[in-house]
């Protein structure tokens, strides 16, 4: 092309026209002053490893300890998957609270039970409990739902010794305190929770003084 032609439209034309460039080999990096490829661009990278996180301020000749600052989970019981019923529903919270029932033995043979826990678990317990919104609403008691004592054995203190142990129990995982919803107007044999005479005996006091559906409640130290 002659020199005074370089300016000319069909000139300008090829300045549109990509240039060939060279491509760098497979192995070696775009960048001339990078490391090839394949290795790492970070020189103070650890080498991969297996096991554990590297910890940079232990020595070599140190063993591979446990965090102590870990908490461990503590073992749980559970129930068998083929076991009754009531007992099953008991099981569904061993996780979250624990042990939901107690039962007294006497020579190894049970003479007591009763069935209690968090008021959340039970839901004619919140059911009944807002009936009254005189009763506290914080904190939230726990509830003892169930006492019974077998035939042989009534009369002799155990069902109060129960109550007790209960008490102590529910008190020891935080609970500031318990309810119970006793029912009136019913023989022993009849109700599973009791009688309202029953409770003020084992140290409960009477809060609501109703025909139907009393309550009474106890304070945990």
């Amino acid at each position: 092309m002659a020199r005074d032609e370089r300016g000319s439209k069909a000139a300008r034309l090829n300045w549109l026209e990509p240039v060939a460039r060279s491509r760098p080999s497979g192995t070696q990096a775009l960048n001339p002053f990078g490391p090839a490829v394949g290795t790492s661009a970070n020189p103070f990278a650890p080498a991969a490893r297996d096991g554990p996180p590297l910890n940079p301020f232990r020595s070599e000749k140190d063993a591979e300890a446990d965090n102590p600052f870990i908490p461990r989970p503590s073992a749980r019981p559970t129930v068998a998957a083929d076991a009754p019923r009531k007992l099953s529903l008991l099981g569904r919270g061993l996780t979250i609270f624990g042990s939901y029932a107690k039962v007294l033995l006497v020579d190894d043979e049970p003479v007591a039970y009763a069935q209690f826990g968090p008021l959340s678990a039970y839901p004619r317990a919140l059911r009944l409990r807002e009936l009254y919104p005189q009763l506290p609403k914080a904190p939230l008691p726990a509830v003892i739902t169930c006492i019974a004592t077998t035939g042989v054995a009534r009369g002799r203190g155990h069902a109060h010794s129960l109550v007790g142990a209960v008490c102590e129990d529910l008190a020891a995982r935080g609970f500031a305190a318990v309810e119970a919803y006793p029912q009136t107007g019913v023989a022993p044999d009849a109700t599973s929770a009791a009688t309202p005479a029953f409770w003020v005996s084992a140290g409960f006091s009477l809060i609501v003084d109703d025909e139907h559906f009393p309550v009474v409640r106890m304070e945990l130290s």
